[in-house]
């Protein structure tokens, strides 16, 4: 059996005994090629419009060998039957067709598709009795999505990089966008003003209420809402503190009594996790997925990827059954059932259930480490809980006066009498009141003032702008766009950190000027365009989402989807460089303005042909710039070289400031260009770096070949390079040897 994970490939070992080898591929084993190889030229898009493209898979990194032991061993061992049982979404189906495509040309065609959704005995066992076969439907929405990715990727990035920036991306951009914008939103918030009086009695707090929304005077804010216990008026607000303070007390006017019944919420979503970790817990997103991986992989919770809050009905029993013997029957409620709660939303995904428990009469995890116990236990309680009674409060609002001030005054009283889920949720809260207040709920009777500083207290305060998306409001963001799905909310989030996109200050996601830059000036080509859904619209975006969902579930043809985006992408994509090249950019407009800096009146005019900078065309600048710099001025790197010093740094795995202060440049607008130019030798550096990575497929396949037909053996080659094997060959060596095995041959 092979799966992606090795901590899983340890858990589902127990179950199935010596009978059986249990490995782990490491997820992906073959993708697309990398986009620098040959292989990744137009030629790869090539298909008719009722097919696919059919790209050379390529070898992810360190793959190539970890698979090629696993065969020798399969092989050696006398393997009859391959079971295949990675991920059980998309992304798993297409590693287990690459893997099912390698080793069925290996000779081993004995093979079986298997899923589950828990890492459980029961689970793993069952999954043998209803092996299959791969499900194509699943491979084409995983494939077309690449293709889309790297399409956009590709092309948007290459675009972007006259503003040098790194990338854009499908799913990445789109959601910048909110994070852009909602900095623009408090860029122009206008502060309103107010003052509001608040007060303690009887250990509830009070507010007056000033204005009625029909009043004049009434305070709304600058959506029009209207709050009741906010003034303009300080003169106002000030009797009221000099009379509540004067009288030490406030005469119950009227009760209103009620009850509140609190739900439970469902069990987790992949979102609600990371929104729920990030608001209880104080995590981040990528540490509540390690985190949740983790358990999932040792076999307490079930798959963490999914948009479905269903449940099996064998959990809810087990759920019921601790709920009873623990509590009693009166706390029991209905719970969520097998349906989805969501059913009916365009993007819910109900391909799993919600993530839960494996073993459901389990609150505590003794065998594993306290930030993985912690993570379970909130798991744990949100789906116990689902499976409750409502919690219930008493309530009652209150109306009160306050001698010689005619406005009102109002607060809430509220106390607890059946905890029902939330007895389960304890740990999560604090402060619960479960007696009514002290003084007596009755029309007439007399609060005092509790005792204490600031009370009553007097607030002058201004509203203030939108809060900054955080990482866990971000994906919610991302999931109510449609933009998003499971598996990409936290890779996106990375991707935009890595890319110095946005910055996390104290847990708020604020906008680099890189990324207000790509928004606000670049996107624009590609979103602002006539009669045409914007490339990085949120709702093309979201479209695009559907129709991968579409493909999964049969309902839309891949071809068609496919054919249709890339027509849709070409007319975005040449609109947006149309218009790039009829526009000087600002780094056009910036490197112009240094090389006529030191220039008399007399030569500038000459240089602009009598115009001013803002005139120029995107034609004329250019021209205006080729002049120039071929009389000596200086020039920044070429588009080609930041990408290539982009693309090598981030294939090292190094971070561009070091690279960029290593060969002495500040960042990427202070290089300059040419052979001579810093942008060259930092480029000629990382070439050297890169040749110390593991030789490519290609140089591997020379080296086999021509070592045959010299007859040398291949030990005897690697010894001419003092290399050990042909796998551990580096880049460098492999071409050196491929450059003195070719003068062999000559001879």
């Amino acid at each position: 059996m092979i799966l992606e994970s090795g901590a899983k490939a340890k858990t589902v070992k127990k179950y199935l005994g010596k009978d059986w080898i249990v490995q782990a591929c490491g997820g992906h084993v073959e993708d697309l090629p990398s986009k620098g190889s040959k292989d990744s030229s137009k030629s790869m898009w090539e298909s008719t419009v009722d097919e696919l493209p059919d790209p050379p898979w390529g070898w992810t990194t360190g793959a190539k060998k970890k698979i090629t032991e696993m065969i020798k061993k399969a092989k050696l061992s006398n393997v009859e039957e391959i079971f295949i049982a990675t991920d059980p979404d998309r992304e798993g189906e297409f590693i287990a067709w690459r893997l099912s495509e390698i080793f069925s040309k290996r000779g081993f065609k004995n093979q079986q598709r298997v899923t589950f959704n828990e890492i459980t005995e029961n689970s793993v066992i069952k999954s043998l009795s209803e092996a299959r076969k791969i499900d194509y439907a699943l491979v084409d929405s995983a494939k077309v999505r690449r293709f889309m990715d790297r399409l956009v990727g590709f092309e948007c990035s290459r675009f972007s990089r006259s503003w040098q920036l790194a990338s854009m991306g499908r799913v990445q951009t789109p959601t910048l966008g909110f994070i852009v914008e909602r900095e623009i939103e408090r860029d122009n918030h206008v502060p309103i003003s107010y003052h509001s009086v608040n007060l303690d009695s009887g250990d509830i707090n009070f507010k007056v209420r000033f204005h009625d929304k029909e009043e004049d005077g009434a305070w709304v804010d600058e959506k029009g809402k209207h709050y009741p216990d906010r003034t303009y008026d300080l003169e106002l607000a000030d009797r009221s503190v000099e009379n509540l303070v004067k009288n030490n007390n406030i005469e119950i006017q009227s009760i209103k009594n009620g009850k509140n019944a609190r739900k439970p919420k469902p069990p987790f979503t992949t979102d609600t996790l990371l929104q729920t970790a990030s608001s209880t817990l104080g995590w981040s997103v990528s540490r509540t997925s390690n985190v949740a991986g983790a358990l999932y992989n040792s076999g307490h919770v079930t798959y963490i990827r999914t948009d479905s809050t269903r449940t099996n009905q064998e959990a809810r029993d087990t759920a019921k059954k601790y709920i009873k013997n623990q509590f009693g029957d009166e706390y029991l409620g209905v719970g969520a059932l097998g349906a989805d709660a969501k059913k009916g939303s365009k993007n819910v995904q109900d391909a799993h259930e919600a993530i839960r428990p494996t073993r459901p009469e389990i609150k505590e995890l003794l065998d594993e480490k306290e930030e993985a116990n912690t993570l379970y236990r909130l798991i744990w309680s949100r789906f116990t809980a689902s499976q409750m009674s409502d919690s219930i409060r008493e309530t009652r609002s209150i109306m009160a006066k306050t001698n010689n001030f005619e406005k009102s005054i109002t607060g809430m009283a509220s106390w607890r009498i059946h905890p029902g889920w939330e007895i389960v949720y304890s740990e999560y809260q604090s402060n619960i009141k479960t007696k009514p207040p002290e003084y007596p709920l009755l029309e007439g009777s007399i609060w005092e003032l509790d005792i204490k500083k600031d009370n009553p207290d007097l607030v002058s305060d201004q509203t203030k702008p939108p809060r900054r998306f955080s990482e866990s409001s971000i994906v919610q963001q991302m999931k109510k766009a449609g933009i998003g799905r499971p598996s990409t909310y936290v890779s996106t989030i990375q991707t935009l950190n890595k890319r110095k996109y946005v910055e996390n200050i104290s847990g708020s996601l604020k906008p680099t000027e890189a990324g207000t830059i790509m928004w606000s000036e670049v996107v624009p080509f590609y979103n602002e365009q006539e009669d045409k859904k914007g490339l990085f619209d949120t709702k093309f975006t979201a479209k695009m989402e559907m129709d991968l969902d579409g493909i999964e579930n049969s309902s839309k043809s891949a071809p068609e989807v496919w054919h249709q985006f890339v027509k849709n992408f070409k007319e975005l994509n040449e609109s947006a460089k149309t218009n790039k090249r009829s526009i000087p950019s600002k780094k056009q407009i910036q490197l112009l303005n240094d090389l006529i800096s030191n220039m008399n009146e007399l030569e500038r005019n000459d240089a602009l042909k009598g115009k001013v900078i803002s005139e120029l065309t995107g034609e004329e600048m250019r021209n205006t710039l080729d002049e120039l710099i071929e009389k000596g001025g200086t020039f920044p790197p070429s588009d080609k070289q930041i990408g290539l010093i982009i693309k090598l740094t981030d294939k090292l795995n190094l971070q561009l400031e070091k690279v960029l202060k290593d060969g002495g440049a500040k960042d990427l607008e202070s290089l300059t260009g040419g052979r001579e130019g810093t942008a060259s030798t930092i480029i000629g550096k990382l070439i050297g770096m890169d040749g110390e990575s593991p030789a490519t497929e290609p140089q591997v396949k020379a080296i086999n070949t021509m070592s045959e037909r010299l007859g040398i053996k291949i030990e005897d080659a690697m010894s001419i390079v003092k290399a050990t094997t042909i796998d551990e060959i580096n880049k460098k060596d492999a071409s050196d040897l491929i450059g003195k095995m070719k003068k062999m041959k000559k001879r």
